[in-house]
């Protein structure tokens, strides 16, 4: 006896649906995790945390949905095979479980534009198309789960060819002396670039070359090319790592940029070569995808961003990075992930939750408004209702999450029941998360 088309769609109704996101089998979860279910078949969702509200980021062409307001950050995870720049299945695992989880945008570590722009032996890098198309499975990992890829580009600087954290910083073992990764064995480098030959610490990282009009081209030349190769690869969104005391956030400030050409002395001339970065990364990639980018608010120097007396400008800090946001957006940015530091070795940071929330507040706040692109904060942002009362107040319009997804992969649906709300969780794992998905008056 044949089937009629009533019982295909019966039958249909009790198989264990494939996905459509994926080339893969895997169980279709609709919608995807991390996504705020209808209020109409949950009735608490009716108040729905904005935490949890999609948001849209972009504009005109450049337009992505996110399913949520959560975004992990880049974290650097010293874990490719030394010297070849590849991700492998540690980065795999480790970012898809990110995205199983239901972030709704997942970044990619720092990837360098060119070997000698990674900071360690380990790091990622996207200057070969080898690497590219080893990052081609781990982005289609990452959308099949409902969220956006993104990729950071970055230059490491004169930070570049240094020992991975663990090695000369570490609380559980005993450190190295120095944290330069040496040639030979350690297959460390010797062509570290800065703005200035000014080591980041004397005697312990390395003396870096003063870049030339040469260097400064290819860098432009190599940096575009890795746009385009993120784009073939597969990546939403293109940030820029403009932060964090690495190459483009050494020539914003004047701690690390003591130079005498166009490219240093005034703040037009100290922000010439980030923008021009900018500019060449909007124009490689595909007008539909979002460009970012990350800077760091403040290089937290003692001596202050700028004196008094003179006016003469000390250090980066937010009011240079106001100015650096207004002319970013009119390059088309579409979004300033805000975070600090990382310049100075002498920085005084004033640790505390939320610490830097006041500078994606004071950014946001400055924003034009026929010029307004969402801000994203980061920072010791540990829960739920933080997360959601700096969205609520306005300081920010997304939150940006590193360690504490390390401490606790679950993040998402924890700040979830913790906000009383109910999202979708993988079909594999409901079953663990009746205490969420339970329907209140």
């Amino acid at each position: 006896m044949g089937l009629t088309a009533g019982s295909v769609s019966k039958a249909a109704s009790a198989m264990n649906v494939r996905s459509p996101l994926s080339s893969f089998y895997q169980p279709y979860t609709n919608p995807p995790s991390g996504t705020l279910l209808s209020s109409e078949d949950w009735p608490q969702n009716a108040k729905a945390p904005l935490l949890f509200t999609p948001i849209t980021v972009g504009k005109g062409a450049a337009k992505i949905e996110l399913k949520n307001r959560i975004m992990v950050a880049p974290m650097c995870e010293y874990s490719a095979e030394p010297g070849t720049g590849l991700p492998g299945p540690w980065h795999m695992v480790h970012l898809g479980a990110l995205a199983v989880r239901g972030a709704g945008l997942v970044f990619c570590e720092a990837s360098a534009v060119m070997p000698n722009g990674r900071i360690t032996p380990e790091d990622l890098g996207i200057w070969s198309s080898e690497q590219r198309d080893a990052f081609k499975p781990i982005v289609a990992f990452i959308q099949s789960q409902g969220a956006k890829a993104g990729m950071q580009l970055a230059h490491a600087g004169r930070k570049a060819s240094t020992l991975a954290p663990w090695l000369d910083m570490s609380t559980m073992s005993k450190n190295v002396a120095t944290s330069i990764a040496a040639t030979g064995e350690a297959k460390g480098w010797e062509d570290v670039w800065a703005p200035s030959a000014i080591p980041f610490v004397e005697d312990k990282y390395p003396t870096p070359v003063a870049m030339d009009d040469k260097d400064i081209a290819e860098l432009k030349e190599k940096w575009a090319q890795a746009v385009v190769r993120s784009d073939e690869a597969g990546f939403d969104v293109v940030e820029l790592h403009l932060a964090h005391g690495y190459l483009l956030h050494e020539f914003l400030s004047p701690i690390s940029n003591k130079r005498t050409d166009k490219y240093g002395g005034s703040l037009e001339n100290r922000m010439r070569l980030p923008l021009e970065i900018i500019a060449l990364s909007r124009a490689a990639l595909p007008a539909h995808k979002p460009l970012f980018i990350r800077i760091s608010a403040t290089d937290w120097s003692a001596c202050g961003e700028k004196d008094a007396k003179t006016g003469e400008w000390l250090s980066w800090g937010v009011e240079q990075s106001a100015v650096l946001l207004d002319e970013a957006i009119k390059l088309g940015v579409d979004l300033m992930d805000v975070s600090s530091g990382g310049n100075d070795i002498k920085q005084q940071i004033k640790l505390g939750p939320g610490y830097q929330v006041p500078f994606a507040e004071q950014l946001r706040a400055g924003l034009k408004p026929d010029a307004r692109i969402p801000i994203s904060s980061v920072g010791l942002i540990t829960s739920g209702k933080q997360a959601e009362e700096i969205l609520q107040s306005g300081k920010a319009d997304l939150i940006s999450v590193a360690r504490e997804l390390l401490r606790n992969a679950d993040m998402v649906f924890d700040w979830a029941m913790e906000l009383d709300a109910v999202v979708n969780v993988p079909v594999q794992y409901q079953r663990a998360y009746s205490r969420m998905m339970t329907k209140k008056a």
